[in-house]
């Protein structure tokens, strides 16, 4: 054998329709430089109209394509054993028309949430017997509560998660980036169970 290098196939890449797509982008290369940078620059697939949204290539695939070319290497692969290709088209920008209408409809939407749940455990109510437990008077409007309970909810809602805006308080994930990242790792394997017999037969065919 000339040399050896191992091979790491990444979980999930990005890119473009028509791209052709190296050795480099599917995995993390380690080993001889010299033969690291000419399998790393090895085309093994080209994007087509046909592929659509997702492509998986498997392990065996890229083996082959690299022993085609450098029969003499040792390739030594780790880790997964497939990447699953997404193809990203360029998307059509949100106008500001659209993103009032949207940000409009989740305000209103979440408000009534708010409130259908403060009317089905009686907030108000309780809000008044609390306010005669501490006073001893009672008041239909005690705002004294009311208020400060509604500026604690909204500040609540932000701290929980973790963002206002673009800026993040710490480094800690979200509760709902952690369901979005679960999300994508059930998609993720989704993709690969059922799209990996199609991918396989384009790949023969390739």
């Amino acid at each position: 054998m000339k040399g050896r290098i191992y091979l790491r196939l990444r979980h999930r890449i990005q890119v473009n329709p028509e791209e052709e797509i190296t050795v480099g982008q599917l995995s993390q290369i380690s080993g001889d430089e010299v033969i690291k940078a000419k399998v790393s620059a090895l085309p093994v697939y080209k994007v087509k109209a046909e592929d659509k949204n997702i492509v998986v290539l498997d392990l065996m695939y890229i083996l082959k394509r690299i022993q085609i070319k450098y029969p003499d290497y040792d390739i030594q692969p780790i880790g997964d054993s497939e990447t699953i290709v997404e193809i990203v088209y360029q998307k059509k920008q949100l106008t500001l028309i659209m993103f009032g209408l949207v940000w409009l409809l989740l305000f209103i939407g979440s408000g009534l949430a708010i409130m259908n749940f403060h009317e089905d455990v009686s907030m108000k109510a309780l809000h008044q017997n609390l306010y005669k437990l501490v006073t001893g008077e009672e008041n239909k409007y005690p705002y004294i509560l009311q208020v400060p309970y509604s500026l604690g909810l909204g500040l609540g809602m932000v701290l929980f998660f973790n963002h206002i805006f673009k800026k993040r308080f710490n480094e800690e994930p979200s509760p709902l980036e952690v369901e979005m990242f679960k999300y994508q790792l059930d998609l993720d394997q989704y993709v690969s169970m059922t799209e990996n017999k199609e991918s396989i037969k384009k790949l023969n065919d390739h």
